[in-house]
C-alpha cells in the first residue's frame, strides 16, 4: 500500500527549464531574474513595490527592521501562528504580547486587541493563517487611532482574498513566504509587499547590510541591516511556478470542497472551514478532533501521514507571556492537517475520506 504524504507539491519541466536558462546565463545569485520575479509579483498582487526574502521568516524580520521595532517595544501576536510571527520582533528586543484567536477559526480576534494596547504598542501582526482573513478594516480603524503598524503575516495566504483584495495588501507591510508547503514554491524563499516607498527604500538598505550605493558606485553606511539576498536560480522556479498558479489554486480548492461534502457529516470531528466563496484560499485542509492522537494513529496504520497543526506561542519559555488562551490552546490541542496540496492526487483525498468514514473512536 503507497503512503499518502500530508502535502504534495511539484516541480516540473517547465521549473527546470528556467533554472537552466538562469545558470547558462550566469544569472545565480540575486540579479535580473529576481529582479523580473518581483515585478511580476507586483503586477499580480496590485502592490507597487515587492522586496525579495530568504525565506518568510526573514521577510517578518526585514519588516520589524524597517518600522523600527525595537527594546521598549510591545508588539501584539495571535497566540495561534508559527513562532516566525514573534521571533522577528522578539530578536530585536521587543516584548511580545499574545491575543486569543476567534472561537471558530484560528485566526486574530481583533476585538481583543483593543484591551492589549498601550503606549508602547509599536506594531499588531495578524497572521492569515491557511488563508482565513482577519478582519483587517476593524484592525486598521485601530492603527489609526493609536498609531501603531500593522505588519500581515500572509506568509500562507498567498493569493487569498477578503471582500478588499489580496491579504497581505491591505496594511503598511505584508510578508509572504515560497517555503515547500505553500501555494507556490521556490523551495526557500518569500518576499515583503508595500505601498510605501519609503518603507521600500528602507528595505532595499536592510537588505544589503543597510549600506546603499549612489550612482558612482559610492557606499554610505545608512542603517543595521543583514544579508538578505535571493537568488536568481530560485526566482527561475518562482516565475514558472507563478504561469501555473490558476491551475495550482483551483486544485487546492477542489481538494477543499473533495473534503468539505463528507467530513461535515462526522461528527467525531470538526472542518475548521476557509471562507472560499468570500476568496479565501485553502492552502491547507485542517479539522479538530478530541480524538486527534488516536485517530492519527489509525490514519497513519493505513499509510496515510497528517500533521499537527502548531503549537500556541505562551508555550514557548522564552517569549515569556503566560496567559488564557482558550480558543488557541483548542485549536492547538485538537487540530490535525490531512493529506492537501497543490499536486495531491484527488484519488488519494478519496482514499483518506474512506478510511475517515470507517474510523470510529474510542469509547
Amino acid at each position: 500500500m503507497q503512503e499518502i504524504s500530508w502535502w504534495r507539491t511539484s516541480i516540473g519541466d517547465e521549473e527546470i527549464a528556467r533554472v537552466s536558462e538562469a545558470i547558462s546565463a550566469e544569472h545565480l545569485s540575486q540579479g535580473p531574474v529576481t529582479a523580473k520575479f518581483e515585478s511580476a509579483l507586483s503586477d499580480v498582487l496590485g502592490v507597487p513595490y515587492v522586496m525579495s526574502a530568504p525565506s518568510g521568516s526573514a521577510a517578518l524580520f526585514m519588516a520589524m527592521l524597517a518600522i523600527g521595532v525595537g527594546p521598549g517595544d510591545e508588539v501584539i501576536v495571535p497566540n495561534m501562528t508559527w513562532i516566525a510571527s514573534a521571533h522577528g520582533a522578539a530578536l530585536l528586543g521587543a516584548k511580545i504580547v499574545l491575543a486569543d484567536t476567534v472561537a471558530d477559526r484560528p485566526v486574530l480576534d481583533v476585538t481583543r486587541v483593543r484591551d492589549l494596547i498601550t503606549p508602547k504598542t509599536k506594531a499588531v501582526i495578524p497572521t492569515h493563517l491557511n488563508g482565513r482573513a482577519v478582519d483587517m478594516e476593524a484592525l486598521n480603524r485601530l492603527a489609526d487611532e493609536h498609531g501603531f503598524h500593522v505588519v500581515e503575516d500572509a506568509c500562507q495566504a498567498l493569493f487569498s482574498k477578503n471582500g478588499n483584495g489580496y491579504l497581505g495588501t491591505q496594511s503598511d507591510i505584508g510578508c509572504f513566504s515560497l517555503g515547500v508547503t505553500k501555494l507556490i514554491t521556490t523551495g526557500q524563499g518569500g518576499f515583503v509587499a508595500t505601498r510605501s516607498e519609503e518603507t521600500y527604500r528602507a528595505l532595499q538598505a536592510i537588505k544589503m547590510h543597510g549600506v546603499v550605493t549612489d550612482e558612482d558606485g559610492r557606499e554610505t553606511y545608512l542603517r543595521p541591516g543583514f544579508n538578505f539576498k535571493y537568488a536568481d536560480i530560485l526566482a527561475a522556479i518562482g516565475l514558472a511556478q507563478l504561469d501555473r498558479v490558476e491551475e495550482r489554486q483551483e486544485h487546492v480548492r477542489a481538494v477543499h470542497e473533495r473534503y468539505a461534502r463528507v467530513l461535515e457529516r462526522l461528527d467525531y470531528l470538526e472542518h475548521i472551514g476557509v471562507d472560499v466563496d468570500g476568496g479565501e484560499l485553502p492552502l491547507w485542509v485542517e479539522v479538530t478532533t478530541p480524538y486527534r492522537e488516536a485517530l492519527r494513529s489509525y490514519l497513519a496504520g493505513n499509510g496515510i501521514e497528517t500533521q499537527r497543526v502548531h503549537l500556541h506561542l505562551d508555550l514557548a519559555a522564552h517569549l515569556a507571556e503566560p496567559g488564557i488562551y482558550p480558543n488557541s490552546h483548542r485549536f492547538s490541542r485538537e487540530g490535525l492537517i490531512l493529506p492537501c496540496g497543490p499536486s495531491q492526487p484527488l484519488e488519494n483525498v478519496d482514499r483518506v475520506i474512506g478510511v475517515l468514514s470507517d474510523y470510529r473512536p474510542p469509547a
